[in-house]
């Protein structure tokens, strides 16, 4: 298993000018520092770095980790709510979910990122700004990475709606049942709960 490189130093100086630039944007990525405040990861071949979601955003992650804390208790499993990388499968391309469900011996790439081959869920919240890579670019990546289970909480859309999607197979989820935001929502295996989706209700404000 490869780890993150060490963080180079990306102005040219006597000891790295004859080094070869990052040549790939998973190369620039582990080029990278640390940018506290933002998110950076890899959608469809591009380096995406913007901000964290307002508290509005947190808030709905955080309700979606309450809803799930006893059964995450009770199956010993990790959830996260934000700022936690996720390696693809395959491409090797780190992305950054919502939400992730995950088994506490889930394997890694490096040392931080969690593999999305061993993950049992992930969550996106769509923003104004996320509204194309949240509902039409994720699901797919998270499908070819073989994510069992895809959660899409839209309080943007009008009527704001929660989505699940399953059963991946060739890059694609085969499954997708949508509600509307305020109505009950079952999460198939291998997380198997009803989620009552009116705790997101009153959590939205400006996303």
């Amino acid at each position: 298993m490869t780890s993150r490189r060490s963080h180079a130093h990306l102005r040219p100086s006597p000891e790295t000018s004859s080094q070869p630039l990052p040549g790939t944007a998973r190369e620039l990525f582990d080029a990278l520092p640390q940018l506290p405040g933002l998110r950076t990861e890899i959608i469809d071949g591009r380096l995406i770095v913007s901000p964290l979601g307002t508290p509005e955003h947190a808030r709905i992650a955080m309700r979606l980790y309450r809803a799930l804390l006893p059964l995450i208790e009770e199956k010993e499993w990790d959830g996260f709510s934000g700022n936690v990388d996720v390696c693809v499968d395959g491409p090797r391309d780190p992305i950054v979910p919502d939400f992730v469900l995950a088994q506490v011996d889930c394997p890694r790439w490096g040392a931080r990122e969690l593999l999305s081959s061993g993950l049992l869920m992930v969550a996106e919240i769509v923003s104004p700004g996320s509204v194309i890579d949240d509902r039409d670019r994720k699901p797919d990546i998270y499908a070819s990475g073989g994510v069992p289970v895809m959660l899409l909480i839209d309080p943007v859309a009008t009527p704001a709606t929660v989505t699940v999607l399953s059963d991946p197979k060739e890059g694609a989820y085969r499954t997708s049942t949508r509600v509307e935001m305020g109505s009950h929502l079952h999460i198939p295996e291998p997380v198997d709960f009803t989620l009552d989706t009116s705790i997101f209700a009153t959590a939205q404000g400006t996303v």
